[in-house]
């Protein structure tokens, strides 16, 4: 992480300044190091701060939504250096499932149409493919039933938000469920009928297929370690 990175997020991680022997910027650094390799926590680099403190702060940050605040000032950020307003008025959904560790045995099912043992993450992302929210739970729930959890985390961050992307696995009561409780719609876009089985380019849903494809760049997004979702 760059200096002119961290001077982004370091009121979030550290409202208050104070000595500490391992800097919250070497933290954040070994934090991003295991989500780019893929490393297990025990095998940090020796050059980082002890594995046990990463871990720690990882816990402490998450747990407190810290990510989620710094994912959110990330996002402001970029959007006003598009030229964009900081909160967008569409929003793109999708899922995928994700195979999970053998030592994992909680939060997991199976993807019955996918044929993947683990868990499935929902994202919601905006026209630049960033972003606005995420939640994973086990792989055996089907889109419509977890896809809430996702939408709900939108409620009274985005004002200008009135509509919603998704495939056709977001289909039945849901966007009635959205409309009633948010006033948002929800549109499924659907392949045209004359190729259903043809890969197809379909307008804006490909943004959140792209933003999948940036995930696949971490390792550690790749296969989940985590004992909780």
């Amino acid at each position: 992480m760059t200096e002119k990175q961290w001077q982004v997020i370091k009121n979030i991680l550290e409202p208050q300044a104070r000595n500490r022997k391992h800097p919250l910027k070497e933290i954040m650094n070994a934090i991003l190091y295991v989500n780019k390799t893929g490393c297990q926590w025990r095998m940090l680099p020796s050059d980082f701060a002890p594995w046990q403190t990463v871990h720690y702060y990882f816990r402490k940050w998450k747990l407190e939504g810290v990510f989620e605040e710094v994912m959110d000032a990330l996002h402001s950020l970029i959007r006003k250096q598009a030229g964009r307003e900081e909160s967008p008025s569409l929003g793109i959904m999708d899922s995928r499932s994700v195979k999970t560790s053998h030592h994992v045995d909680s939060d997991r099912g199976i993807d019955g149409n996918k044929k993947i043992k683990g868990r499935k993450e929902h994202i919601i992302v905006d026209t630049l493919g960033l972003p606005l929210a995420v939640a994973v739970h086990k792989a055996s729930l089907h889109d419509s039933k977890g896809a809430p959890q996702a939408i709900e985390k939108l409620a009274y961050k985005f004002p200008r938000l009135v509509k919603i992307l998704a495939d056709g696995g977001y289909r039945g009561d849901l966007a009635d469920w959205v409309k009633k409780k948010f006033g948002w719609i929800l549109e499924v876009v659907l392949r045209p009928n004359e190729c259903p089985s043809k890969f197809q380019v379909l307008p804006k849903r490909w943004i959140v297929e792209r933003s999948f494809s940036w995930l696949e760049n971490f390792r550690r997004l790749t296969i989940d370690y985590e004992f909780l979702a």
